[in-house]
């Protein structure tokens, strides 16, 4: 019985079936449109360096074969064969895309799907509609990805430009076609077209094939049976007597009108070092949607957008406004209207990654409960939204850490969230980062933990010094394989610890459980009673070795 994944499902092929030789079955399809499927051979950074493993319709295979496009047949669209075992080991993984050929976008399409069939048995089936997309005219339905080991993972998203823009995605370049000579078409009898030879025979399924008997095979091509002419009348194809008879020439194969795609243009930028928080990151907008099909084209606004509240850069024409005409010219009329509600909204819509935590914006985090097979522990009260199968239920620290928290003040309300679907946190629009901890630890304030996987071991850690009111700071200490959120107000800094470093006690949110924390008293505490005093009478003085660092927001608690 074939798995059914939601967007952002994943798991290994060797959990689904011990077969390596894959048939994969994309079904798509809207009134009026039409549609080019391809697959994507890209290596470790994600980027197609070698363009003979773009596989399209007019490259219909890889070199040594282990991807080869098939066609329609068994109800789908376009089809693949995927032998695994024969992929090179310089291509890493393996995108299933649709692009649009000519008008419209993707929220017209009909329900479609993306299938895996091993053994003539289908194993998976990913299944998506046109109410998932707006006005994208790509779409990333799937990919093979080695991990260690093959995997497959539903991906559902959407991309707003075509077939050319998916390939500088992944880091191609579109070269000029060259037109073609015309080659004179022979009007001689053809003989009736043969059954593709793609289509699924008519004996048991292969190996690699669509379940034997789910569908029956594609007709051939019609083709009317051609007449002899009578020995009275001359053949429409002969060539009145006073010219030149031409020389028959074969048919020219059908050329697709698209630009034909060619090699890699530019390296990927380098990524940040594995394993290194990545405080303060700015998640890019999305690209502004593309106008609906009939309206004029949006001008670029120079200079890029005006942040909010303030005045736009130089050269930038504010929205809703229009340009001056030049100096002696007449204004133009007005442009057409803009796009509706749903171009409007478009920059706010859904982040969808395929990861188990994705930020949507600086505010707000989403967490797949569907991927990693484990629960969460939340903030109470910090669920804003849910979507799918979902179960809320408190988490309790028991009689000994109710004490533990009281005693110390990081005792944290907790909730436990469980189920298949995605729940989106916040709290009070703080800033929230995600911090992926991979066997090593990090010591954070319980104030400033949102959430974080059940999976990873947390305690209360004691911060011991002299001069203070009860001679001791206390902070929590999160250790394991897991991911913690954490939120802090406004943008934070991280710094490289030092012999010379301190930090404001009631400012600081993290550091690495590896540095030594020492308490400094830099003003006696008696001086408090006289007026005047600095204020700063306890700081975090930070030492450890190179690699460690700090986390400071820019406020005070």
């Amino acid at each position: 019985m074939a798995r059914e994944f939601q967007r952002g499902h994943k798991a290994r092929i060797s959990d689904l079936t011990a077969g390596t030789d894959l048939y994969v079955g994309v079904q798509i399809a809207g009134p009026g449109l039409g549609f080019d499927i391809s697959c994507f051979g890209l290596d470790a950074d994600e980027r197609l360096s070698d363009d003979r493993y773009f596989v399209f319709y007019n490259q219909p295979k890889s070199p040594e074969e282990s991807i080869q496009q098939l066609g329609a047949q068994a109800g789908d669209t376009e089809s693949f064969r995927v032998t695994l075992d024969r992929v090179p080991a310089n291509i890493h993984k393996l995108s299933f895309t649709a692009t649009l050929d000519g008008d419209g976008q993707m929220s017209q399409i009909g329900p479609g799907y993306i299938r895996i069939v091993a053994g003539g048995e289908e194993v998976v089936r990913y299944s998506f509609t046109g109410s998932e997309f707006s006005t994208e005219r790509a779409l990333m339905i799937g990919d093979f990805y080695l991990k260690d080991v093959w995997r497959f993972a539903a991906v559902g998203q959407g991309f707003d430009g075509g077939l050319a823009a998916l390939l500088q995605h992944f880091g191609g370049e579109v070269a000029e076609e060259e037109p073609q000579p015309e080659a004179q078409v022979p009007a001689q009898a053809q003989p009736p077209a043969a059954a593709p030879g793609f289509a699924p025979p008519a004996g048991p399924a292969p190996a690699f094939g669509a379940p034997g008997g789910q569908q029956a095979p594609a007709p051939a091509p019609y083709a009317p049976p051609q007449q002899p002419a009578p020995q009275h009348q001359q053949p429409q194809h002969q060539q009145p007597p006073y010219q030149q008879p031409q020389p028959q020439q074969p048919a020219p194969a059908p050329v697709h009108s698209a630009p034909t795609m060619v090699g890699p243009i530019t390296p990927p930028a380098p990524a940040a070092p594995y394993g290194q928080p990545s405080y303060g990151a700015q998640v890019p907008p999305p690209a502004p949607a593309p106008a609906p099909y009939g309206a004029p084209p949006q001008q670029p606004s120079y200079g890029g957008q005006a942040p909010y509240g303030g005045q736009p850069p130089a050269g930038q024409v504010p929205y809703g406004q229009q340009p001056p005409a030049p100096y002696g010219q007449a204004p133009q009329a007005a442009p057409a209207a803009a796009p509706g509600l749903a171009a409007a909204l478009q920059r706010y819509k859904e982040a969808p990654t395929g990861a188990r935590w994705t930020p949507q914006n600086q505010q707000l985090m989403r967490v797949d409960l569907s991927l990693g097979g484990q629960a969460v522990l939340a903030r109470q009260g910090s669920m804003v939204l849910y979507q799918g199968k979902v179960d809320f239920s408190y988490k309790g620290a028991g009689f000994a850490g109710r004490i533990v928290g009281n005693a110390t003040g990081q005792e944290m309300q907790l909730m436990r969230c469980t189920g298949r679907g995605q729940v989106f946190l916040a709290e009070n629009g703080a800033h929230l980062h995600a911090i992926e901890l991979q066997g090593d630890g990090i010591c954070v304030s319980a104030e400033n933990v949102l959430a974080f996987d059940e999976s990873l071991q947390h305690e209360v850690r004691r911060i011991e010094g002299h001069g203070i009111p009860g001679g001791a700071l206390f902070t929590m200490l999160f250790q394991g394989t897991g991911t913690v959120i954490v939120k802090t107000h406004g943008v934070p800094v991280v710094l490289p610890v030092t012999p010379t470093t301190f930090a404001d006690s009631n400012a600081i949110v993290a550091w690495s459980a590896a540095s030594q924390v020492i308490i400094s008293s830099q003003v006696r505490l008696r001086r408090n009673a006289y007026p005047g005093h600095s204020g700063e009478t306890v700081n975090l003085q930070f030492r450890g070795a190179p690699g460690n660092f700090i986390v400071v927001q820019p406020y005070e608690v």
